[in-house]
């Protein structure tokens, strides 16, 4: 079918630009009037491409990526363990740094903030440390594949006088940094990291947090151990 289509585009070079399955404009002067009897074949013809192009993309590695609900299993197992509630389980994370609550009057985690995470799938990268630092355990330890070592990985310290957080300027820094290295505009690294152009751009100015999922993607990006991005803050 390609074959007798290029012939006809040699035969007729002004009339006849076939370009591509699917763009079938002009071909009635090229194929006459039984031309759309060859529908079937051009769109089979365009079906193969596409999952030609589908199967290249299947080819690349699978991800890594953060598990946000079976960090958020995990605590309600924890919750249901110790009985106790949603809000219980709220108080409990911010008195894990209760001597800076009482300095600072400025920060609150609601129940629903939490429960809200299995309808989200999806959390703030700081609201992160307070799970897993009441969880005593590090983000490695939800990451999809696994690693084989993660009992290797563990949170930085905190004590009640500090809140573990992601600095999130450093994060950007290196992002951008790996960018230009590679010669990759915004969108084209976006588009490797699943996410729109303008949620990396705005790391620079975020105010508080990015989605742990992002966080966590281009941690692996940065082939970076996250606890790199993480220090025990006074805020």
């Amino acid at each position: 079918m390609d074959k007798h289509l290029l012939q006809l585009g040699k035969n007729n070079p002004s009339r006849c630009r076939f370009r591509a399955p699917g763009k079938l404009h002009r071909l009635h002067s090229c194929l006459g009037p039984g031309w759309f009897a060859e529908l079937p074949v051009l769109e089979a013809l365009a079906r193969l491409r596409r999952s030609n192009l589908v199967s290249a993309i299947n080819q690349k590695p699978n991800p890594v990526y953060f598990d946000v609900m079976a960090m958020y299993r995990a605590m309600d197992r924890m919750r249901l363990q110790r009985d106790l509630s949603w809000r219980q389980v709220a108080q409990e994370l911010l008195d894990q740094s209760a001597t800076l609550n009482g300095q600072r009057v400025d920060h609150l985690i609601s129940p629903s903030t939490l429960t809200g995470i299995a309808k989200r799938g999806d959390c703030t990268c700081q609201h992160a440390l307070f799970i897993l630092r009441w969880l005593g355990l590090a983000r490695e330890s939800f990451l999809t594949p696994a690693p084989t070592n993660v009992s290797g990985f563990k949170l930085p310290n905190a004590d009640p006088e500090h809140r573990l957080r992601w600095d999130l300027s450093e994060l950007y820094a290196a992002l951008n940094a790996r960018r230009r290295e590679e010669g990759l505009t915004w969108s084209e690294l976006a588009r490797q990291l699943r996410s729109s152009s303008n949620q990396l751009t705005g790391i620079k100015t975020a105010r508080y947090a990015v989605g742990m999922k992002l966080a966590m993607r281009i941690v692996h990006c940065l082939q970076r151990p996250a606890s790199s991005f993480i220090y025990a803050a006074r805020w």
